[in-house]
């Protein structure tokens, strides 16, 4: 039976009437352009974000009276809402670049800084998707008051944050990205404090937006976008899959998953991939691969200080953060680029109480006048802090080689507040590699030999002083965190954000 709406029906149809001005976005001309870019449109990608039918819109109404107006901004040009990301609670915005190019206006931006009061006072994950020109050259900003950078910056280490880059972001925007946890740019991305036409002007540079900005420039140079997509469907995949390792919030931890794939097992392939001569190289991501749960590595940084891997996984269902050498990439040495992205990693694990796994097989930290030049002391120290000040269990294993400071800061140091110290047989330690070291020294014949020597016998001689816990078979490698992951269990909480203090390097 129909329900005589009376009076109501004039009311009720002007809510749809606006309702639908809102969703409308820039039109069908503008949203036909936009599709032909081979991009999805605002709502299209927060649809696909979260889990069918489960988003709720906040903010639509935002700007709404400027519909009859010279310059209409549906939504004001920012899609915001929440819903649910593989069940669990979540918020996101995305920016609308069919209206008025995606700029922030002044409702706009109240939108944006009232997600992050929402994400802080539910304590739920926060997504956003950037596709636009910074901040409205209309905008009154009379009276303002906090803003959405200042609520990024309250919440970063209370509840996992990520940014999608699918298009031009420009200055106010662009800087959602450093001050979250984790930003993937698609191939149509492109990041820059100020456009091209603003730069040609300001200090007569003729650049394109993606000479600028593009994946180009931050996900293999700057280090600024983390991981790089195909396109937007891609990108939001990858954002679901990164959150599916974190808790909702610094309040819990991750859950730990049952099934097939995360039992007990030995890795008899590993002695075919690591030869015991730390001379010869190996490929990491193929013991990482073994190591973990079936199909659950993910690597954050791929293209960025490639002689490290910082990847989370799971291991016996546990959600870990993995920080490992890759002596295929200048024998594993750690450069700036590579102490750099471990130490933001360090920092996002920490927060969120995943443990960390240490995979060293390194000569140390990069020498040379280029590293030199590009702060290399004061990044490995960065990462340094930030191993030694993790809260979270910490795993070491020393595959084959661990030399000077770079054995440090992959946590190496004895009574560092290890859940578990573990060594391969084979492997060489010191403050520098023997055959050089003694070189520098102008050692004779007979102690150059016997350096060698105590250097081969490291792990025994370390394991001897319970610097290590115990010499492990290669092949035990995943059993062996596994029984140190159990271990972990008793770390039943109350959980809270951590709070670090000290100055970073």
């Amino acid at each position: 039976m129909t329900a005589d709406l009376g009076r109501w029906q004039g009311i009720l149809g002007e809510l749809e009437r606006r309702r639908a001005f809102a969703q409308a976005m820039g039109g069908e001309e503008r949203l036909q352009k936009h599709r032909g870019s081979g991009k999805l449109n605002a709502r299209q990608r927060i649809e696909l974000l979260f889990d069918p039918g489960t988003f709720v819109e906040i903010g639509a109404f935002a700007a709404g009276l400027t519909e009859g107006g010279d310059h209409p901004a549906p939504a004001d040009g920012l899609v915001a809402g929440f819903g649910l990301i593989d069940g669990q609670p979540a918020l996101a915005g995305a920016e609308d670049f069919t209206v008025q190019a995606g700029s922030i206006g002044d409702a706009g931006s109240d939108k944006r800084y009232r997600l992050t009061e929402l994400a802080a006072q539910e304590r739920v994950p926060l997504v956003f998707m950037l596709e636009g020109a910074g901040h409205r050259l209309t905008n009154t900003h009379a009276g303002r008051g906090p803003n959405d950078l200042q609520g990024l910056a309250d919440l970063s280490g209370k509840v996992p944050m990520v940014c999608l880059v699918m298009g031009p972001s420009a200055g106010h925007g662009a800087l959602t990205a450093p001050l979250s946890d984790f930003v993937v740019m698609t191939e149509a991305g492109s990041l820059f404090t100020a456009g091209p036409p603003l730069v040609k002007a300001a200090i007569g540079e003729t650049v394109t937006k993606e000479q600028l900005g593009g994946p180009q420039v931050h996900v293999a140079v700057s280090g600024v976008a983390h991981n790089l997509a195909a396109d937007d469907a891609a990108a939001i995949a990858m954002a679901r899959q990164y959150l599916s390792y974190f808790p909702l919030n610094a309040w819990a931890t991750p859950a730990r998953l049952e099934g097939s794939g995360t039992e007990p097992r030995r890795l008899e392939e590993i002695l075919t991939i690591i030869d015991p001569d730390p001379r010869i190289p190996f490929a990491m991501r193929q013991v990482l691969e073994l190591l973990v749960d079936d199909g659950s590595l993910f690597e954050v940084q791929p293209q960025f200080g490639a002689s490290l891997i910082a990847a989370l996984g799971r291991i016996g269902g546990h959600s870990v953060a993995i920080v490992a050498n890759d002596p295929s990439v200048r024998a594993g040495a750690i450069d700036s680029d590579a102490a750099d992205k471990a130490a933001h990693f360090l920092d996002v694990a920490g927060a969120f109480h995943l443990p960390v796994v240490f995979l060293t097989d390194t000569p140390g930290v990069m020498p040379g006048t280029a590293a030199e030049k590009s702060g290399v002391l004061r990044h490995a120290a960065r990462m340094f802090a930030a191993q030694h000040r993790l809260k979270v269990p910490k795993l070491h294993v020393t595959l084959r080689k661990a030399f000077g400071f770079g054995s440090s800061i992959m946590a190496m140091n004895p009574f560092d507040n290890q859940t578990v110290s573990l060594a391969f047989p084979a492997i060489s330690l010191g403050a520098m590699p023997a055959a050089s070291g003694a070189a520098a020294a102008k050692l004779d014949a007979a102690a150059r030999a016997k350096a060698e020597a105590e250097q081969a016998g490291g792990a025994y001689h370390i394991a001897d002083k319970m610097g290590f816990d115990d010499v492990i078979d290669p092949r035990d490698l995943r059993n062996a965190l596994i029984r140190g992951l159990a271990l972990t269990d008793g770390r039943t909480g109350p959980f809270e954000p951590v709070r670090t203090g000290g100055i970073t390097p």
